[in-house]
């Protein structure tokens, strides 16, 4: 049956609306690039522990190739599954939706079977389509589940999406939110300027995808005219590839953030985290050349930890780049505060049991 957005539980509603730290769920493979399910249900495990408030599943963290390699279905469900016997409080379970209108219907269909409440739609399948295709696309796929749209960043196969398609995707009922993860300032306050032209701001959180700009995009509030006069807009919560690393400490810095920000306050510690925060994340993601070695990345770290135990990928051209290595080792040094090895050393054995 479809899920609309007015009849998802209060509890994860509220969760959503008021922004949280969603992670881009990894995949774990063992030596074989098999599904190693002790390490997938440690990582999920890991991030409910880490205080994250929900978990972005089958998403470009994920790799989006877990389709063609028979996976989608069991890794959604998997992650599901074990987040609801490791905790009883509310998490947002986001599954990524990919590929053509048939096949993002089915897997919308697919996620909703498995209880999770939206879906993050990819529209990598159709770069090159006009925004008329592109909106019915989104229209067909939200009359299955609650929508958060999605911003990809052309590096890994985004499209320049205009103001007007984000006015118009916003205009959608069924949308909740959107990740904005072009990595542009000047993109990401398309995606606004459209929201708040489509007097949507009340009903679609804005999520940082912005690997970037993690501190600012949470940080600041954006002014952004319209006919009837300015209207002042955030960013609420982060879905990202970035915290599916060092979570625990990226829970502990969006709690920080959002203090500051409802408080108002100009704090010049954080406005200085924000270039430590992009420092890691350009090692993590491989920044150097061109993001390449992004999803390895953050397997590597995920690998030292323990929580993984290789960090393979399913396409074995898929690897870290010269330098990657040395260059996540030198921003986990440099900045201890953002990494949370002792938290995981501390519950490895219990999450891996």
């Amino acid at each position: 049956m479809p899920l609309h957005r007015a009849e998802l539980p209060p509890e994860i509603a509220r969760l959503l609306r008021e922004g949280t730290v969603i992670p881009a769920h990894p995949l774990a493979l063992d030596e074989e690039r098999r599904l190693d399910t002790v390490s997938q249900r440690a990582l999920t495990r890991y991030y409910v522990d880490a205080g994250a408030g929900g978990l972005a599943v089958g998403v470009h963290a994920t790799q989006f190739a877990i389709r063609e390699a028979g996976l989608y279905r069991p890794v959604l469900e998997l992650a599901a599954r074990t987040a609801r016997e490791w905790t009883e409080r509310p998490l947002a379970l986001v599954a990524g939706l990919a590929g053509p209108t048939a096949q993002a219907v089915q897997e919308a269909r697919i996620a909703v079977d498995l209880g999770y409440h939206a879906g993050l739609l990819s529209l990598v399948a159709l770069r090159g389509a006009d925004e008329d295709a592109l909106v019915a696309h989104c229209e067909a796929v939200a009359a299955e589940i609650p929508l958060v749209g999605f911003y990809l960043q052309e590096a890994v196969g985004g499209q320049r999406l205009s103001r007007g398609f984000w006015r118009r995707f916003a205009a959608i009922d069924n949308v909740v939110a959107i990740k904005i993860a072009p990595f542009d300032r000047y993109r990401t306050l398309d995606v606004l300027s459209g929201v708040a032209e489509a007097g949507a701001g009340d009903r679609i959180t804005l999520y940082t995808g912005n690997d970037d700009h993690i501190v600012l995009d949470l940080l600041i509030p954006f002014r952004v005219p319209t006919a009837t006069g300015p209207v002042e807009m955030r960013i609420r919560g982060g879905l990202l590839g970035h915290w599916s690393v060092w979570t625990r400490s990226a829970v502990r810095l969006f709690e920080r953030l959002r203090k500051t920000a409802e408080a108002g306050a100009v704090d010049r510690e954080l406005l200085a985290l924000d270039s430590a925060v992009t420092a890691c994340n350009a090692a993590l993601f491989d920044a150097a050349n061109g993001f390449r070695g992004c999803i390895p990345g953050c397997h590597e770290v995920l690998r030292r930890q323990g929580l993984m135990r290789t960090a393979l990928c399913l396409d074995p051209g898929e690897v870290m780049s010269p330098g990657q290595a040395e260059a996540i080792e030198r921003v986990r040094r440099a900045w201890p505060e953002l990494v949370d090895d002792d938290f995981v050393a501390e519950n490895l054995e219990r999450w891996r049991g």
